[in-house]
């Protein structure tokens, strides 16, 4: 592969270790690389999920991001701590903050809570080439948040991203350029490379597939032919080549549509589930208006508990778009009446508002007063971002089937 016409960047991929179990540990004074602990969703809930586990932790009881609490060995050394969302977010944005210091905010790629690149192009006058700027926000990240990173430095964001992955998390810090392509990941088992998930790995298997190199030398052509442009993508990722941008408003995306879903902590009836749906109707319709969209489709999913299982999801579109929270209620409640099988009890609900317009562009109605009905919601809306998001709430929201309340004390699904 001739590698002299692709671009040549120098980009960092960081990632925090165990980052909310290392959040914790540093909260109680304690070593996150040395101490047993787990972050669990809901302590009271012995079904609840392990949301993190401290290095120690994995490497001793082998516990997993996907363990139930259940599962957790009955070891009097091990801290058992309840997730706090709003800490890891805050501690997110000041690590984000402590990158900016280095390089703009246009260099800086957030790609989640505990994992971001960054584009340390043209810094060498500054603070030296990209393997002491790794060495530096390393340091100042461990300093700073008593928090390990682990940092994969590549000439785009693949391999940065890649290498971090198969290496920088055992030595600290790894590089892979171009020419280094074959030696540091080729060797590797597809499903470790980033971007491959298990279906494709069950694909690429049947196809004879194992590792990185052997999908680097498969017929191009075979790949777009069985897989399209994910077939090509495969291919170039293989050889360690990424055009994606590594300077811009990584931020800004446009909005398809507004969507708010809930998995239930216990089976709703037909009665109950109306309420819920609501709920889910207010907070999708509030998030539109915020946005100064409307919205001409409407769609309801539902999913039945484990006794049953199945479920359904339809959609249903108006003439009229709107942002109205009972005019999608009322649809949500036909698309409910006509598919609802009548009998399961009910365990996931998730509500959609899509094919989006611009605000201005409603038509009029003559026969309806719609500026009387969208004032009511707009009213609601600033009394709640005046004085919180229960500051007012339907009186549906109070009953015992009512999400709002339990949720605003949620960020992500888990206590803030």
């Amino acid at each position: 592969m001739d590698y002299s016409s692709y671009p040549r960047n120098d980009v960092l991929c960081i990632d925090m270790r165990s980052f909310y179990a290392s959040v914790e540990a540093v909260k109680l004074g304690l070593d996150p690389m040395k101490t047993l602990l787990a972050v669990v969703g809901d302590p009271n809930r012995s079904g609840s999920i392990v949301l993190a586990a401290s290095p120690e932790l994995k490497r001793i009881h082998g516990i997993s991001n996907v363990s139930r609490f259940f599962e957790l060995p009955d070891d009097p050394e091990i801290h058992i701590v309840a997730a706090h969302m709003a800490d890891y977010l805050n501690v997110s944005m000041e690590i984000t903050k402590l990158i900016n210091q280095y390089v703009p905010k246009q260099a800086i790629h957030q790609y989640s809570v505990d994992e971001v690149w960054v584009t340390v192009n043209g810094l060498d006058r500054l603070f030296g080439d990209r393997w002491e700027v790794a060495r530096q926000i390393k340091k100042d990240i461990l300093d700073c948040f008593g928090i390990t990173a682990s940092i994969g430095i590549g000439d785009n964001k693949f391999l940065a991203k890649t290498v971090m992955d198969l290496h920088a998390k055992k030595v600290g810090i790894a590089e892979c350029t171009y020419e280094q392509v074959k030696e540091k990941l080729w060797p590797s088992p597809i499903e470790d490379i980033w971007g491959i998930g298990s279906r494709m790995k069950r694909n690429l298997n049947r196809m004879g597939i194992v590792t990185l190199g052997q999908l680097a030398r498969f017929d191009l052509e075979h790949l777009k032919k069985r897989f399209g442009v994910m077939g090509e993508q495969l291919y170039w990722h293989a050889w360690g080549i990424d055009l994606s941008p590594v300077f811009g408003d990584f931020i800004k995306t446009e909005q398809k549509g507004f969507g708010h879903g809930i998995s239930l902590l216990r089976d709703y009836s037909k009665e109950e589930v109306t309420v819920c749906i609501l709920d889910l109707c207010e907070e999708v319709c509030r998030r539109a208006r915020e946005a100064g969209k409307t919205g001409r489709t409407v769609q309801l999913g539902i999913s039945y508990g484990k006794e049953t299982g199945g479920g359904f999801s339809r959609s249903r579109s108006i003439y009229t778009p709107t942002d109205v929270t009972m005019d999608v209620y009322q649809i949500c409640l036909q698309l409910f009446q006509e598919f609802y099988d009548g009998n399961s009890n009910i365990r996931h609900v998730y509500v959609t508002l899509s094919n989006l317009f611009n605000k201005g562009e409603i038509q009029l109605n003559l026969f309806e007063n719609r500026a009387q009905k969208n004032d009511i919601g707009y009213v609601m809306d600033a009394i709640r971002r005046d004085y919180g998001s229960t500051a007012i709430l339907r009186a549906s929201s109070y009953t015992e089937a009512g999400i709002t309340l339990e949720r605003s004390k949620k960020i992500g699904g888990h206590r803030a």
